[in-house]
């Protein structure tokens, strides 16, 4: 019998070969003896973490938003860093650039599509949102209380953020020719520079 470490750190094998598969061949058409080879283990240990296809994307996709949390807090975390500096490099990680930010954003738009069909996972979607949404108002609020922002309704702001965030994201994500990815972090930081008064 594997002791609680070892289980654990089965799991985590399990989500990030899952994470990777999902980004690269897409939830309907991911085979679960794939993620357990690249794991390392049983197709039987998978199913026995996972239910069905959707709580593995749920779970990966939390997974991967854990991980790149973590790297993202650490990449911010020099404390000389000015509350604009901390929001803009926010911005660019929440951007799909090549590797492991886009492989995030495949996760997402995988869950975007099964949200919009399957009520039970919109709650897991608003759920990572508002986890999203409040590492944003926090950054918002610090710079209120440093003096370095002026904004009246900090939760309007940083909904608007994020739909810009997603909104050129996508587009970026699609190799949109008229959004590179320069063009989306200019776009999404001079509305936010506008709206915060810097």
């Amino acid at each position: 019998m594997l002791e609680q470490g070892q289980r654990e750190q089965t799991r985590q094998r399990i989500l990030t070969a899952a994470v990777r598969r999902i980004a690269s061949e897409g939830i309907d058409d991911v085979r679960i003896a794939r993620i357990a080879m690249d794991a390392g283990v049983s197709a039987a240990l998978v199913h026995y973490h996972f239910v069905s296809r959707e709580a593995l994307l749920v779970e990966a996709l939390e997974h991967s938003y854990d991980i790149a949390g973590e790297a993202r807090m650490a990449a911010l975390d020099d404390a000389g860093a000015t509350a604009a500096e901390r929001l803009r490099a926010m911005i660019d990680s929440c951007l799909p650039a090549p590797g492991e930010q886009r492989d995030d954003w495949l996760l997402w738009v995988e869950l975007w599509l099964r949200a919009a069909r399957r009520p039970d996972l919109a709650e897991t979607a608003s759920r990572l949102y508002a986890r999203l949404h409040e590492w944003f108002a926090e950054a918002i609020r610090d710079g209120i209380a440093d003096g370095e922002f002026r904004v009246t309704d900090v939760d309007v702001l940083t909904d608007r953020l994020l739909a810009l965030v997603d909104g050129f994201g996508l587009r970026v994500l699609i190799g949109d020719d008229a959004v590179s990815l320069a063009r989306a972090r200019d776009e999404v930081w001079s509305v936010a520079a506008a709206a915060l008064g810097i």
